[in-house]
């Protein structure tokens, strides 16, 4: 435990976690993006402006890619926020089996590069994104960012 002049340093209020489902519908990207935006300002999350900015489109991306690809297996999804000291992390949880890759993509094409996006946002910021899988067979998709300066 970190301590301050041998005083034990409190946890800042905003800490937490929080997770709300939906369904895998489009009407959903939209209404995530404002709860996680809601959720942030609330809880008084100390977040500059681009970080915010890029969380929301990692949201966006996420939960549409939910939509799109997982819905017939999954008719809801699980969006979860984790708030640190230092760090916000987002992640969306389906039931779908396939992992996806972040590949490199025909820039040609209209879609199928939402995954570099959250990647690319994500490194920039200092942070990380990844795939994991669930014990049910699902996968979660996750993005963390910092707080702080990069």
């Amino acid at each position: 435990m970190e301590t301050h002049g041998g005083v034990p340093a409190r946890q800042p209020s905003y800490e937490g976690v929080w997770r709300f489902t939906a369904a895998a519908v489009d009407v959903s990207v939209p209404q995530a993006r404002h709860a996680v935006r809601d959720l942030l300002v609330r809880q008084g999350v100390p977040v500059r402006e681009e970080i915010m900015d890029g969380l929301l489109l990692i949201v966006s991306e996420l939960v549409t890619n939910a939509v799109r690809h997982a819905a017939l297996l999954s008719p809801e999804i699980a969006v979860e926020v984790a708030i640190g000291p230092e760090w916000v992390r987002v992640s969306v949880e389906d039931n779908h089996p396939y992992r996806p890759k972040a590949l490199e993509a025909d820039w040609g094409q209209t879609g199928g590069r939402g995954l570099l996006l959250v990647r690319e946002i994500a490194q920039e910021a200092g942070g990380a994104c990844d795939v994991e899988h669930t014990a049910s067979g699902g996968k979660i998709i996750w993005a963390a960012l910092p707080l702080g300066p990069a």
